[in-house]
Order: structure tokens, then sequence, then C-alpha cells
């Protein structure tokens, strides 16, 4: 058996162990039901009241939690091994850390698609057994699609962590820059591009402006549902890419970039580090 499939299944194995993929999975499908029975609580009503509204908020609330739970899973993934000396003893057996690498990810990665399919898989079978006037096959097909989109964003800041984790050398120093890196990408960035519009006063190219969005992977993903959705309007930052010819094929390969390249990076300073 490949190594790298032998890692995958013990971190997978791990995961179930540590009920990872079940405290994950309730946390997706509380918040999906929440949102969709419960979203329109402050204009007076409840109960389930347009799928694409909670697509939408549902969007806007992932980007908060699916990068916090990938970078908190695999913070710890190299330094912890390494404070706790396992790191060396994997090393022995007849794989690379190349490998390692990837088995790890590969497994991380199957605990955040399970998790993803199972939480908001619950959820739209809710919808579908409870919402008022829905179309089941609708219901299925975008909830679907969101779930392929929100594994990919979870790959992103999976690769994240363990850039992070590769880089420094104390479990307290990771999970600090997790969190930074979590607070920038999550919260500062559309803060500083909404101000750099506000300075800016016109003098930035428009057509420039939605491609900035890229540089973003949380903001990255919103733009994604979006354009799947293809609401009327966007709003907030969103509203930048308005109009823009963006393809959704076009924009799922960016955000598959957003994942090859932290994990070659990733893997350029493991190789590199000494033990």
């Amino acid at each position: 058996m490949s190594p790298i499939i032998t890692i995958a299944r013990k971190e997978f194995k791990d995961g179930l162990l540590n009920r990872w993929i079940i405290a994950i999975s309730a946390i997706y499908s509380l918040l999906a039901i929440g949102l969709a029975f419960f979203g329109s609580a402050a204009s007076g009503t409840l109960g389930f009241v347009s799928l694409d509204s909670t697509m939408i908020s549902l969007a806007s609330l992932a980007v908060f939690i699916i990068p916090l739970i990938a970078l908190m899973l695999c913070y710890d993934t190299f330094v912890g091994e390494q404070e706790s000396g396992t790191l060396l003893l994997l090393l022995t057996y007849p794989l690379n850390k190349t490998q390692l690498l990837l088995g790890k990810f590969v497994g991380h990665g199957a605990i955040m698609a399970t998790a993803n399919i199972v939480g908001f898989g619950i959820a739209a079978l809710v919808v579908c057994l409870f919402g008022e006037d829905v179309n089941n096959v609708e219901v299925i097909s975008k909830f679907s699609a969101f779930i392929g989109y929100a594994i990919l964003l979870s790959w992103v800041f999976i690769s994240f962590a363990f850039i992070i984790s590769a880089l420094v050398d104390e479990k307290s120093k990771a999970a600090g820059l997790s969190l930074i890196t979590w607070f920038l990408m999550v919260l500062v960035f559309d803060l500083a591009l909404l101000a750099l519009l506000v300075a800016g006063d016109g003098m930035i190219n428009p057509d420039f402006l939605p491609y900035i969005l890229w540089l973003n992977p949380t903001d990255l993903f919103r733009l994604i549902n979006l354009n799947a959705l293809s609401p009327d309007n966007y709003s907030g930052i969103m509203s930048v890419a308005q109009g823009a010819d963006f393809t959704q094929p076009m924009l799922i390969g960016v955000m598959i970039l957003w994942i090859i390249l932290p994990l070659a990076i990733a893997n350029f300073i493991f190789n590199r580090k000494g033990l």
C-alpha cells in the first residue's frame, strides 16, 4: 500500500476516534438548519423562506466557520508530532517528507470533506422534509454545489495550516499564527479593501477591482457561491464584482490554485526543516 494512503488512513481514523468528524458535522448541520428556518426571524418571519437567501447567508457564515475549523484541526500537524517525538519515528519508516505531508493532507482533507457532506447533507435533508413549497431536486442540487465549494475552502486552509505547522517549532506559536491568519483573511482583508476603495476615490481601475477578490480565498468562496446562484444584487464588498465576466470553472480553478500553491510552499519548508 502506498505510504501516502497509509498515513491518510491513520489520520482519518484518528479523526474518527477524536470525534472531530462528529463535532464538525454537528456544527455545520446546526448552523445550516438554523439559518434555513430561523434566519428571517429579525423580520418577524419564522420557517423556511427562500433557498437562494438561505444559501447566500450560509456562504457568508461559512467563511467565518470553515477556515477556523480547518486551521484548528491542522495547526499542529507537524509541530505537534515534533514536540512529542513521533515525527522522527514516522520518518524512520520507508517514506519521505513529501509522502508524509501528502498523506496527512489527504487524511485531514477527508475529515473535512466527510464533515461537510454529513453536516450540510443533513441540513439539506431537513429542508427537503420540513421546508414549505420546496423543490427537492433544486435543494439537493444547490446544497451539493455548496458542499463542493465548502470542501475546497477547507482544503485551502488546511494548506495554510501546514505552512504554519512546518514553519514554527512550538505548538503555541502555531496556534497563534493560525488565529492571526484567520483574522487577516476573514476580517482584515475586506476592511483594508474597503479602505482602499474609499481612499482611492475612483482612482483605481474598476475593471481591475473584481480580480482583487481573488487574492483572498474567503472572498473567492463567496464569489463562487454568488456566481452559482446568480442573485440580482451583490452586497457589501462583493458588489465590486457586480457584472464581472467570471465563469464558474475560472473561479473554481483559482480556488484550486489556492490549495496547490500553499501546499507546495509547505512541502518546500518541511523538506528543508531540520528535525
